[in-house]
């Protein structure tokens, strides 16, 4: 096993910075594991190694000058295909935009890149972004790093696999609910779902405006949880092409601040069962932080049930009455996962203008109620979702005696994306099959650097990540 590839990205930086390593032996290193792994993972649908190569070479260069480095300073990193990447394919997965190119850089990769950050390539998801299982017609599915029979989620399961498999150092994925939590829970990684707003999504397809706006965001995903702090601050900060962007200066809060927040932890929602593993690891992770000194009480807050139905009005209907109509003549194009999410969407009724409203109207009340009770407990604790990662094409599970629907599966993120708040996954540790499990973290809008420095807490206590099975 060559150790580079899976040293976290801040180490990377720090051992480029003293010369230890360089840029051009970090992409050959990354480009052997990727040679190796990527025809069993599927994660990458474009790479542009030499590229790469020649960018690694250039920041070699700097590093001999002695000139002022980038805190990403020679770091390769993969992006989402649903993230603009200058010259590379921006298709979503999906056939109707096969061989599209992005024209320009998306705000946040120009930001990566400036921050000395080397793109390898961009990475699956499922078609138009819309499933927890990352297959395609363009590409085909992509294998979970633990188990290559079962997903590593979706939609940035691409991205996920590839980070979890030495691949890549970090990256980014997007988020509309659950598609940068679930695969960081499946895969074994870390990954931050911000504020709407506080990285910009500019340069996302599909776009995000509208309902989709306040649901959607772009985010985080690495191995540590220190990885995520530095992507998040280089990606961070206002765009004039993201509706919801506000001009949030950082903030990382003191060891006193930190102490002083209140912690409320629920293991399960009240209606979605949740597999005993989980539990544990909610529980685990709540013991954790009362031993070292954190109050932490049991709460589950009022209103889940009617944010899981409010994001169901929001990215399941609005989402089907956006797509269906680009597929109404080009039916074999469309893959079997986006098939099934527009049959199961059209069980539901459509949104009449009134109903639209009512929506959005019944959204932003609750999102009142629910921050008034995190006045409280301004961090949650709660599982990232029901189950671990499940095999491909499955739809439905038993857990706990009682069968838990596709859907219902990601409530537990999808919760948070219909409120705006901003949420992390780490692992924890294994469930008895040996697949990851993860415990999510969720703060108060604006507050991610309250999330990540909770998250880190809980990954030194924990251990956080672990090499998958079939990486070394």
């Amino acid at each position: 096993m060559n150790e580079l590839s899976f040293l976290p990205a801040v180490t990377m930086a720090e051992k480029i910075r003293a010369k230890n390593i360089s840029p051009v032996e970090l992409v050959e290193t990354h480009r052997a594991q990727i040679e190796r792994l990527n025809p069993r993972l599927n994660a990458y649908v474009e790479l542009d190694l030499d590229h790469a190569r020649e960018v690694a070479l250039a920041a070699e260069k700097v590093v001999t000058r002695g000139d002022k480095l980038g805190p990403l300073h020679g770091v390769p990193i993969s992006i989402k295909s649903s993230i603009a990447v200058a010259g590379l394919r921006h298709e979503a997965g999906t056939c109707l935009r096969a061989g599209v190119t992005a024209e320009e850089d998306a705000p946040l990769v120009a930001r990566l890149k400036k921050a000395g950050a080397i793109v390898l390539g961009t990475t699956n998801t499922p078609e138009m972004l819309m499933a927890w299982e990352t297959d395609n017609l363009l590409y085909g599915r992509t294998n979970n790093p633990w188990d290559l029979a079962r997903t590593p989620g979706g939609s940035s399961g691409g991205e996920a696999a590839a980070i979890a498999a030495g691949m890549s150092a970090g990256g980014v994925g997007s988020d509309g609910g659950g598609s940068i939590r679930v695969p960081a829970h499946f895969s074994g990684i870390c990954g931050l779902k911000p504020t709407p707003g506080r990285i910009p999504s500019t340069g996302h397809f599909p776009v995000s405006a509208g309902p989709f706006a306040l649901i959607g965001v772009v985010g985080p995903m690495a191995r540590t949880v220190a990885d995520l702090k530095i992507l998040f601050e280089v990606m961070q900060g206002p765009d004039v092409g993201d509706a919801c962007a506000a001009p949030v200066p950082v903030h990382w809060p003191n060891v006193e601040e930190i102490r002083k927040l209140k912690i409320g932890y629920f293991e399960d929602d009240g209606r979605t069962s949740v597999m005993p593993q989980i539990r544990a690891a909610v529980r685990k992770a709540a013991d954790t932080l009362a031993g070292a000194g954190f109050v932490v009480e049991p709460f589950r807050p009022d209103g889940l049930e009617e944010a899981r139905q409010l994001w169901h009005c929001f990215f399941v209907s609005c989402g089907a009455m956006l797509i269906h109509p680009m597929f109404r003549e080009n039916d074999s194009d469309l893959s079997p996962t986006l098939k099934q999410f527009l049959d199961m969407a059209a069980e539901q009724p459509e949104h009449s203008e009134r109903t639209l409203l009512d929506t959005w109207i019944q959204r932003d009340l609750l999102r009142a109620r629910f921050l008034a009770q995190m006045e409280q407990y301004p961090i949650l604790l709660c599982p990232p979702a029901a189950i671990t990662a499940f095999r491909h094409g499955e739809r439905q599970w038993k857990v706990e005696g009682k069968t838990v629907e596709y859907f219902d599966a990601w409530s537990y993120t999808e919760f948070f994306n219909l409120l705006g708040n901003p949420a992390a996954v780490v692992p924890v540790g294994q469930s008895s099959s040996g697949l990851p499990v993860g415990v999510q973290i969720v703060g108060r809008p604006w507050q991610e650097e309250q999330v990540l420095a909770i998250a880190a807490e809980v990954e030194q206590s924990l251990g956080g990540y672990e090499i998958p099975r079939i990486a070394p």
